[in-house]
């Protein structure tokens, strides 16, 4: 596989992963934009099998590489919000957001890795593992104890919610 094949067929998906790593659109174009530039630098031959995880690892690394050099999280946009949904729907929906956003980013960035690769990419525990080098019991583990962590944090703000439009 050419590098354009690969640059245009797995960038999508570097780009998401990268977003929901660092939460921040700009930020997640310049880690698929040098994922893609230390790729194309090692002009080594990639194994068909493992492209994906090896992306992943590739922006996961990039990811650690900015955290170190200081870089800032920006807030979230108003720009895609449904049009249809009452102000305070949006604003609960909103809150419900952020609160999942900000705890997502609590995660230890192994565990992070792990729900995102899973839950937006579905690739295997096997690469999963292979990306964080971990085992994949731990990598079922890892992701298994995420979700755990992110429904705990949202479930008291659904029932918080439910009980606020009950008394309305």
């Amino acid at each position: 596989m050419d590098f354009q094949s690969l640059y245009e067929k797995y960038a999508p998906a570097v780009r998401r992963f990268a977003l929901y790593l660092c939460g921040d659109r700009a930020l997640a174009d310049d880690i698929t934009s040098e994922t893609f530039l230390r790729v194309w630098s090692t002009r080594g031959r990639i194994r068909e099998l493992t492209v994906k995880s090896y992306l992943f690892t590739v922006a996961r690394n990039v990811h650690r590489d900015l955290q170190r050099q200081g870089w800032r999280r920006a807030g979230l946009d108003d720009k895609h919000t449904d049009p249809g949904a009452s102000v305070h729907k949006r604003l609960e929906d909103r809150q419900e957001l952020e609160t999942v956003l900000a705890e997502l980013q609590k995660l230890q960035e192994t565990d992070r890795a792990a729900l995102l690769m899973r839950a937006l990419d579905e690739m295997p525990y096997e690469e999963i593992a292979a990306a964080l080098e971990i085992t994949p019991a731990a990598a079922r583990v890892k992701v298994h104890r995420a979700r755990a962590r992110l429904m705990a944090v949202r479930n008291p703000i659904r029932e918080k919610l439910e009980v606020s439009e009950e008394k309305r």
